[in-house]
């Protein structure tokens, strides 16, 4: 949600921050509602004090016994409370087109964003470790899996459909492992405090993180008002809805591993074999609540924590900053974390971290209590993924697999693997 009060005082920096995310100016549009609603609102307040004070004067004028002056002040009074619904109607309808209005434009991109209309304008920022290569043609992780008889896209298919898999035995392991090795680094070295958070959510809660209403196509909803989550994001920031927070307080910092749901509408004829794309995965995902003042710090802060992950691992990667076209819709900036995939010979995203700013703060009308004792402001969201679940384990399987077939296990999951070295076909 955008702050009224920027727009009407810097219009033409709205509409440049819209520009540079491809869109039209809509600084006039939303001003003409807002005079709209204000007016409106003026009158209808006018229009009630003028009742009230009517309202006392009729005992007075019969006091006085002025019945002439009584029932002019009754005429008046009956006049306003036929006038006054309509009034309050045209506020109320005004102000629900306008915050449709405003719920429906993306968050300004930050002033440093590159600019550009989608992804070939994104901009690395630098590159870690060395891709792995082989004496053996590299295979992809489905094809791996499938050998080892431990992942199985037919039989999820026949249960679900399309974009679906069954991990078995070992396969199934290596995925607690990773959510697990995870878990404990950014709960016990990073300070996160892990969460259990519902899986189903209402309307408002998908509103407040901006998945609602722009993409509600991409949602799998049920029959009875609740959403399936898209990301973990959206139950841990709705944790501070409607709520005050302490500066004392801040920042929180929440992580939480569950399963994700989506739709992938926009993705058809996209990584159609495999893990990469499916509606149902898992993430750990990472959250912080902070002070505008403290955002962009901690935004770099969570971006390093997510690549920790992948160092800990000994799995190259590289990291971008996306452009005004290629952001989502909520944040200001995006980093994106890429590994590589020998079987695909690419790196693909294996993390987003944004800084949301006040936009979803506003949305939820979350705040904070400064320690100046001025008054309350927004605070500022933040969310990223520490790191996806699935596609991590793509990445271990096809940058550990061996010329036999079989996976090395990277040595800091083999106490969560029990001490198993290698992964090998089921029955072997």
């Amino acid at each position: 949600m955008h702050d009224i009060r920027f727009i009407r005082e810097s219009p033409q920096t709205f509409d440049q921050g819209l520009a540079h995310r491809g869109l039209k100016a809509l600084s006039k549009d939303i001003l003409d509602l807002d005079q709209i609603w204000r007016t409106a609102t003026s009158r209808l307040q006018d229009m009630q004090s003028t009742r009230n004070e009517a309202s006392k004067k009729i005992g007075q004028a019969k006091a006085q016994k002025n019945e002439p002056e009584a029932q002019r002040l009754m005429a008046d009074v009956a006049r306003l409370k036929e006038e006054i619904p309509a009034t309050e109607l045209r506020v109320r309808e005004t102000e629900e087109a306008l915050n449709e209005l405003l719920g429906s434009i993306p968050n300004l991109p930050a002033t440093d964003v590159p600019q550009g209309a989608d992804e070939t304008a994104n901009k690395e920022i630098r590159r870690t470790g060395t891709p792995r290569s082989f004496n053996f043609p590299a295979k992809q992780h489905f094809d791996l899996g499938e050998a080892l008889k431990l992942m199985d896209f037919e039989a999820a298919a026949k249960m679900s459909g399309a974009r679906f898999v069954v991990l078995r035995g070992q396969l199934a392991r290596l995925e607690r492992a990773l959510a697990n090795f995870m878990l404990d680094l950014h709960t016990q070295t990073f300070g996160y405090q892990e969460v259990v958070p519902p899986y189903l959510v209402r309307d408002q809660a998908m509103y407040g993180t901006a998945q609602l209403p722009k993409f509600r196509e991409e949602q799998f909803g049920t029959t009875n008002g609740y959403w399936l989550i898209p990301t973990a994001e959206v139950p841990l920031t709705n944790q501070i809805r409607e709520r005050t927070l302490d500066e004392s307080t801040l920042p929180l910092r929440f992580t939480a591993w569950t399963p994700c749901f989506r739709s992938e509408a926009g993705a058809a004829g996209r990584d159609t074999r495999g893990m990469i794309r499916l509606h149902q995965f898992s993430k750990v995902e990472l959250v912080s609540i902070t002070t505008p003042d403290q955002s962009d710090s901690e935004h770099e802060r969570m971006t390093s924590c997510a690549e920790e992950i992948l160092k800990l691992l000994g799995l190259a990667f590289r990291t971008i900053v996306l452009s005004t076209g290629d952001m989502g819709f909520a944040a200001r900036r995006t980093y994106d974390i890429e590994v590589w995939l020998p079987g695909q010979s690419a790196y693909r995203e294996i993390s987003s971290c944004s800084n949301c700013g006040d936009f979803q703060a506003r949305r939820m009308n979350a705040r904070y209590k400064p320690a100046d004792g001025k008054a309350n402001r927004f605070v500022h969201t933040l969310n990223g993924s520490g790191l996806a679940v699935g596609r991590t384990l793509v990445a271990v399987l096809e940058n550990y697999q061996q010329a036999d077939g079989t996976v090395a296990i990277p040595d800091v999951l083999k106490p969560y693997m029990g001490g198993q070295d290698v992964i090998v076909a089921h029955g072997s």
